[in-house]
């Protein structure tokens, strides 16, 4: 009778390391206490998703404030659904949010000792754990064609028992060696499965950092560990990968939470200490169409693509923000009490998660990202607006080339301040408030809609208030105060009341009160009744281009 190492010799007759060998090649990570060591490992199938972005900024985090590794993995071993240059894409769009890889996969190239860091070039670390597990006799061959596989779910669907490949269902599982032996050296096709321990009627404990101890029914599975292309499954490479690459803790969607008694079965059988784990709550939204909660959908949402988030020109790190909302129970409060502070002086805990699939909030993103914004300086806010103009707005790039200290002047009004204003929920909403600065952009303007003058003022008045603005213009000597002063005197001038309560008891006997003296002047000006604060404005325009667009308004009314 042949033996279980004849069998794994003839399956494998070139791979000669043992898992001794591993161990040697790749050492026990040497770290400080409590230092942990993370990963992201996504597949090249599409864009970055933003549960993908979750996944790694948690992972990213518990790196870096524990002073240890978080790495890149690529997991490309279903090659049938891979899309070519997405492995590079998913690195760019993480560095683009801050996330950069201590080791690993880097889409052109890999630093560090425990590579290979893509999955389908470690192909022969895999077959040499295989190996030991069909020494073991815990791991066989199986030759189940598509059609035998469809007739056993068949008869479970006919029997009603849980469908897969266990127990009596399992066909090829009781072959001896030399059956085994025989059908390969026929050329029949095969894969190679685990052979599980486990029965359906047992539960097995498993502690996971964010839901505690949980009871799950043990696993009885004999799952697919290699394919018939040479490579592992998921199920198996990450064991392998996580264990020789010094994983210690796994950050998970929760749907993987069923494939936990699997991955702990298969890290017992090899011996090996399984990493900590942690399945991370479910990116929600409200169905539009039913009302319900959902998962957020590639299909139906385009704040599920990262590259989304990007296109709008959502500032970074309010993105970071916003996740980390959705992770902490406690952030937005820190948040609150350390506005200006960087999120890596915050402390992430898994005993602040939420259990349940947070809703994707795009209200509460835009209101931390106009904060974000409202806080930064001038010099900051233009060079992040700059680098994104220069990939997805080449025309506001080119007003910022053109005359920097001017757009700067015009980001920094009402800026430096205790409470700055919020115009700018992201970097797109920039250019259409900031058009009418420019002497073009406000000449299109006023000729493309009729200016927002008050319908009940004579156009008399409003020529009569506006050649005494120009006249009476001393604005570069002025601070607010006495500029404010001034334009109340003017509209006392042209019969506009400077008290609201006199006012209102005769409004007939004015042609309005002082503020709508001085909205004739801002819609002149701006070609608009809003506008950041007027004096800034005319700060920055001067005498020479508010006398010209005063003469354009009087030629239009």
């Amino acid at each position: 009778m042949a033996t279980n190492k004849e069998l794994a010799d003839l399956i494998f007759p070139d791979v000669k390391e043992t898992i001794k060998d591993l161990e040697k090649r790749y050492p026990v990570r040497q770290l400080p206490e409590g230092a942990e060591v993370t990963r992201f490992a996504p597949s090249p199938t599409g864009f970055l998703h933003t549960g993908s972005l979750f996944t790694a900024l948690i992972a990213y985090s518990f790196a870096k404030q524990s002073h240890g590794v978080y790495y890149f993995r690529l997991e490309d071993t279903d090659q049938k659904r891979e899309i070519a240059g997405t492995g590079l894409d998913l690195v760019k769009q993480l560095k683009n949010f801050g996330i950069v890889a201590d080791e690993g996969y880097y889409g052109d190239h890999e630093e560090g000792i425990y590579g290979p860091y893509v999955q389908s070039q470690r192909a022969n670390i895999y077959k040499v754990c295989i190996k030991e597990l069909i020494k073991k006799g815990r791991a066989y061959p199986d030759f189940c064609s598509k059609e035998e596989l469809e007739q056993l779910r068949e008869v479970q669907q006919a029997n009603k028992v849980v469908p897969g490949y266990y127990g009596e269902y399992a066909k090829y599982r009781t072959l001896s060696n030399d059956e085994y032996i025989q059908l390969i050296k026929e050329g029949k096709p095969y894969v190679i499965r685990f052979k599980s321990k486990g029965n359906a009627e047992n539960h097995v404990k498993a502690h996971d950092e964010i839901r505690g101890d949980m009871d799950l029914t043990e696993n009885y599975q004999d799952i697919v560990i290699y394919k018939a292309d040479g490579l592992p499954t998921y199920h198996f490479a990450h064991l392998v990968d996580d264990h020789f690459m010094g994983t210690t803790v796994i950050t998970r969607g929760e749907e993987w939470i069923s494939s936990l008694p699997i991955h702990l079965e298969l890290f017992e059988t090899m011996g090996w200490k399984a990493p900590r784990y942690a399945h991370l709550p479910v990116i929600m939204v409200n169905d539009k169409d039913t009302g319900n909660k959902r998962k957020l959908s590639k299909r139906k949402d385009p704040e599920a693509a990262v590259s989304y988030f990007l296109q709008e020109g959502y500032p970074k790190d309010g993105v970071i923000r916003y996740l980390l909302t959705i992770a902490n129970s406690n952030f937005e409060a820190w948040m609150m009490e350390n506005p200006k502070a960087p999120v890596s002086e915050f402390t992430l805990s898994f005993d602040k998660f939420s259990l349940d699939g947070a809703l994707f909030d795009m209200p509460k993103l835009n209101n931390i990202s106009k904060e974000l914004l409202a806080n930064y300086d001038k010099t900051t806010f233009t060079d992040e607006c700059y680098e994104w103009a220069k990939e997805y707005n080449a025309s506001l790039a080119a007003r910022i080339d053109s005359n920097r200290d001017l757009f700067e002047s015009i980001i920094n009004i009402e800026r430096e301040q205790e409470k700055p204003r919020k115009d700018y929920e992201k970097f797109s909403d920039v250019e259409e408030k900031i058009k009418f600065f420019y002497p073009e952009d406000y000449n299109a303007l006023i000729k493309a809609n009729p200016l927002p003058f008050n319908e009940s003022l004579n156009h008399d008045v409003i020529k009569a208030v506006l050649d005494d603005f120009i006249a009476s213009w001393n604005v570069e000597a002025q601070d607010e105060s006495s500029w404010f002063n001034d334009m109340k005197a003017l509209g006392t001038r042209h019969n506009f009341c400077d008290d609201r309560k006199v006012y209102k008891k005769n409004p007939a006997d004015y042609n309005g009160w002082y503020a709508d003296c001085i909205s004739i002047i801002r819609i002149a000006i701006c070609a608009s009744t809003q506008s950041p604060k007027l004096f800034d404005v005319l700060k920055i325009l001067g005498k020479e281009e508010a006398a010209r667009r005063v003469e354009a308004v009087k030629a239009a009314l």
